[in-house]
């Protein structure tokens, strides 16, 4: 992880009341922390630090574009992303993150902020992800309509045969009457 060092916040040396950092988040980035969900593009991050009494307050704030798979033709797509993010920090004993607390062991004082950064992009990603209209893969798309037809005519296929849906269908008009 020695490509993640630079994203180790040191809270305890830090001086005056407000502290600016800025991140450039590449492929190298995606690949060194290992997440699943986002493991391409090309984004910029600032991290403002207010200290005041102890407590650390992080605004993070994220854009760019990442690039993920198109969920209707599987091509890979660039996506805008933005995202602003607050975390309060605060020295204690032992590491523990809450929902919007962090608590960074005295001892160290260091807050490793790459994953930090990870989940923030992960989470601006939006659920579904498909090229604008025209953008996807043609061939999958003609591929994808071939098979719906034949699922689609497999079914009929299968109502038609079979004789006891119609008999049924009877005894539904003959109760309703």
């Amino acid at each position: 992880m020695g490509k993640l060092e630079h994203f180790k916040v040191d809270l305890k040396s830090l001086k005056g009341e407000v502290t600016d950092f800025d991140y450039s988040i590449d492929d190298d980035f995606f690949a060194a922390v290992g997440g699943s969900e986002v493991s391409k593009g090309s984004l910029s991050a600032h991290l403002t630090v207010r200290k005041s009494a102890g407590v650390y307050d992080l605004l993070f704030h994220v854009e760019g574009m990442v690039t993920v798979t198109c969920d209707l033709c599987l091509d890979d797509m660039s996506l805008p992303i933005e995202a602003d993010h607050r975390l309060v920090a605060r020295l204690g004993d032992t590491y523990r993150e809450d929902d919007e607390l962090i608590i960074v062991p005295s001892e160290e004082g260091i807050l490793d902020v790459s994953w930090l950064l990870y989940e923030m992009i992960a989470l601006a990603v939006p659920i579904r992800h498909v090229h604008e209209e025209g953008g996807c893969n043609e061939q999958m798309i003609s591929r994808l309509k071939d098979l719906s037809a034949s699922a689609d005519s497999m079914q009929e296929a299968t109502d038609a045969i079979d004789p006891r849906w119609k008999e049924l269908e009877k005894l539904k008009t003959i109760i309703k009457d």
